[in-house]
């Protein structure tokens, strides 16, 4: 089938954030039509299968899905929560902070209440910097209505100049604590120097407030919300690279695909990074003040991940988390690493399939990578639907990255080696190639407290018929992306329109 020649909404790029987008706008009867350019829909949803095991690209964990909760009722309108197959993690310790120097276990429970008595076991003199540290969390998030479900913009009191390792060091001179409480930065790519505190509030609160695995894989989610999309009359086309934008005046008439499909809109969405969507864009078109401003905003560090097919019935599943440290200065300079001191961190996740939670199916462990390790391959593109050799070179690095990993798993998990039966890898280049983003970027725009307006993004461009929605918005993640495309749809229908819509299907008794 090829799409229409005409739609309401026509939407680029079939991630969360589009899809999301997608499904609001067709339960409001508007003919959408999305369009990917990959084998495989859901951008950082997507997940593949090596030795019968299913691997996430992006989704290790989901939080907020309690009942009531804020991704809960988000999910809940758009008409996925009931068929998602989840497994919560678990409730003592669903993250585990760890370092080289250091035997014992930091864990993170799920519930506030819970969570500050762990910590306070572990820290008995610090009651009250843990307390001063969630009350924070908290008094935070409330500042950022969609995230409480409620109407109105983030309120700019400060919030975002609040720099998280300046806020930890005021609330407690113990480095060690400072480290535990930051020990999952990897979730934004925290810096040092540059994160602001809300944007661990909206990450870290999230999983406080419950944690779950997607069971089988995190794609299940683009599947439902294609599913509701196809129920309400909208459509999605895969193998459809958008690479042109066609012009009638000051607006978009049309977007040109690469298999030469041109699809007519009122309105379009772009779902890809928007430094990638003005390529599409031609010149003058845009103020070059405007194109200037988004090109020059800096994008987050990318990451290496190896990915383990575990022998069968070899590694006791973990329903948590690991965060791992060289020691504690490495949460915080994990980026700035050398050769020599490569990777400084990881973060370990394992996945787990339906009716089988003893032993693990595999692991991925994620690292941070400079997109110049791989610049040497960068005219290179390989994808399933457009398969490219990068050469022998690029596998031997991959291969002597992989093995740095394993021996740094060692240290850990002493008989993790035995336990391997094949190993794969993918680079910044997979990540740039897949998911379409910015040099490999792992979560769009960094954002820096000495400058916060720099990495804002509106989802209004300059263009009247054309919006942003995706990471790149708001705050990236499951949340931040699905709470974004709600921001993105509040521009065609209201925000106040389509939140009473989102309060009032939570209402309906199940």
């Amino acid at each position: 089938m090829k799409p229409k020649s005409h739609y309401d909404i026509v939407i680029v790029g079939s991630g969360l954030g589009g899809l999301v987008s997608a499904v609001i706008l067709a339960k409001e009867g508007y003919s959408v039509c999305v369009l990917e350019k990959n084998q495989q829909y859901g951008g950082n949803l997507q997940t593949f299968v090596r030795d019968k095991s299913i691997f996430d690209t992006g989704v290790h964990y989901i939080g907020s899905l309690d009942k009531g909760q804020n991704l809960y009722q988000y999910f809940n309108y758009l008409g996925i929560m009931k068929e998602l197959a989840l497994k919560k993690m678990d409730e003592d310790s669903f993250d585990t902070i760890t370092f080289d120097d250091d035997k014992k276990e930091y864990h993170y429970a799920q519930g506030y209440d819970k969570f500050i008595e762990n910590l306070i076991a572990d820290f008995p003199d610090e009651a009250e910097a843990i307390q001063a540290y969630c009350d924070k969390i908290k008094e935070t998030c409330d500042k950022f209505p969609l995230y409480r479900l409620k109407p109105g913009r983030p309120y700019a009191d400060g919030v975002f100049k609040l720099q998280i390792r300046e806020f930890l060091e005021s609330i407690t001179t113990n480095k060690r604590l400072q480290a535990v409480l930051a020990g999952t930065n990897f979730l934004y790519a925290g810096d040092g120097y540059k994160t602001p505190f809300y944007v661990h509030s909206l990450s870290v609160n999230s999983y406080i407030q419950s944690a779950y695995r997607c069971l089988n894989g995190g794609s299940q989610i683009t599947k439902l919300l294609i599913r509701r999309l196809t129920e309400a009359g909208g459509e999605v086309y895969k193998y459809h690279e958008a690479v042109k934008f066609e012009f009638e005046d000051k607006k978009i008439r049309s977007v040109i695909c690469e298999n030469g499909h041109e699809i007519h809109g009122n309105m379009f969405i772009s779902n890809i990074d928007p430094k990638l969507t003005l390529k599409l864009i031609e010149d003058g078109k845009l103020r070059k003040s405007y194109t200037n401003r988004i090109e020059n905003i800096e994008s987050t560090i990318a990451a290496f991940s190896l990915y383990i097919v575990l022998k069968p019935d070899s590694f006791k599943y973990l329903n948590k988390n690991y965060y791992h440290f060289k020691s504690v200065d490495a949460v915080w300079n994990g980026q700035n690493y050398t050769q020599e001191t490569w990777p400084e961190n990881y973060m370990l996740s394992m996945g787990v399939k339906k009716n089988n939670d003893q032993y693990g199916d595999n692991i991925t462990i994620m690292t941070y990578m400079r997109y110049e390790e791989v610049q040497a391959w960068e005219k290179t593109f390989n994808t399933v639907a457009d398969k490219n050799d990068r050469g022998q070179t690029y596998e031997q690095f991959k291969q002597e990255k992989a093995e740095k990993i394993i021996l740094e798993l060692e240290k850990k998990f002493p008989n993790i080696r035995d336990c391997i039966q094949e190993t794969y890898t993918s680079s910044p280049l997979s990540y740039r190639d897949y998911i379409a983003t910015n040099r490999g970027s792992m979560y769009g725009y960094t954002k820096d407290v000495s400058k916060p307006m720099q990495s804002f993004v509106s989802p209004k461009t300059k263009i009247d018929n054309l919006l942003f929605t995706g990471q790149c918005l708001n705050m990236h993640g499951i949340l931040g992306v699905t709470i974004g495309g709600v921001v993105t749809c509040s521009e065609i229908l209201g925000q106040e329109y389509l939140l009473d819509k989102i309060i009032q299907a939570n209402k309906i008794p199940e």
